[in-house]
């Protein structure tokens, strides 16, 4: 038996823009994905003799309401990887939970990202670079970037990823109203937004602020994110939640992803923890202070 036990970080998105749509349905983004400090943990162990099996265990905070069987993606994944490989081994997986589901922050993603990289490692040759990288999109946009979280600029459906310099450690303070909207719905939002609007030319690709040098003080107005208006719709709590984070003196303010997190960028942890410890957020909201992951 070989085990191994991995970091699944979750992300922000550091402004996210829709470049497109393909015949397929799938839109096209121009995003900053920005790794965070906060992250869930997976112990994977895999033993040779015992069939091909998947065994997932849950725990931490944000495990209840998760299944633990095949619908899983963590499950998902490993089921991928072993079939694409023809391995027949069995694995098991410890999944301690700590970010919370549906929330834009990539928790999913990650943790299916890490079950391949994690798998790649304890199964050496099982399958080449490529055949991982097809086997995360196939499982989900934000998933390739996952198999190497660094700050990147990500592109197409998620599977253009361009690792970024000079991107330094932002503080940030990350609420969620505890209300999850399905990604799909945010996206099916903005397409019923666009119909009842003239047609333009795609919007211009990320701010080049947004390359080396970049400087928490510069961040305000580059947040744009064009799936936070249909999100709000969908989740008014959103806008709400942003206002009150403005309020606590962040230097700027954004929502991740799809939503339905949004985050107040601040000077420095420090200000960030002072900010969270003055809020009166309500009942059934989450909150947190996190730090993304520079450059290397």
């Amino acid at each position: 038996m070989r085990a191994l036990t991995l970091r699944a970080p979750a992300k922000v998105n550091l402004g996210l823009r829709i470049t497109g749509r393909r015949d397929d349905g799938y839109h096209t983004i121009d995003s900053l994905f920005a790794p965070l400090d906060l992250a869930d943990q997976l112990t994977i162990e895999v033993e040779k003799g015992r069939g091909s099996s998947i065994r997932l265990t849950l725990s931490g905070e944000a495990a209840a309401g998760l299944p633990a069987g095949d619908d899983n993606l963590v499950s998902r994944a490993a089921r991928a990887f072993l079939d694409r490989s023809q391995r027949t081994v069995g694995v098991k997986i410890a999944l301690d939970k700590q970010i919370p589901a549906g929330a834009g922050l990539g928790g999913g993603s990650s943790d299916a990202g890490s079950v391949l990289r994690g798998l790649a490692q304890l199964l050496p040759e099982a399958l080449a670079p490529g055949e991982l990288a097809e086997l995360a999109l196939g499982l989900g946009a934000d998933v390739p970037f996952f198999l190497d979280p660094r700050p990147s600029r990500v592109r197409g459906i998620g599977e253009r990823i361009e690792p970024l310099a000079g991107v330094p450690a932002l503080s940030l303070l990350l609420v969620h109203p505890g209300i999850s909207i399905a990604t799909a719905g945010v996206y099916a939002a903005w397409d019923q937004r666009e119909a009842a609007l003239t047609r333009k030319p795609p919007r211009p690709t990320m701010p080049p602020a947004f390359g080396p040098g970049l400087e928490a003080s510069a961040l305000q107005g580059l947040l744009e994110n064009d799936l936070e208006p249909p999100a709000v719709r969908l989740c008014p709590p959103i806008a709400q939640l942003e206002e009150q984070i403005a309020s606590l003196g962040a230097l700027a303010v954004g929502m991740s992803g799809s939503g339905a997190t949004v985050f107040g960028v601040f000077e420095d942890r420090n200000g960030a923890e002072e900010a969270l410890a003055r809020s009166h957020f309500a009942a059934g909201v989450w909150k947190r202070v996190a730090t993304t992951e520079p450059s290397a």
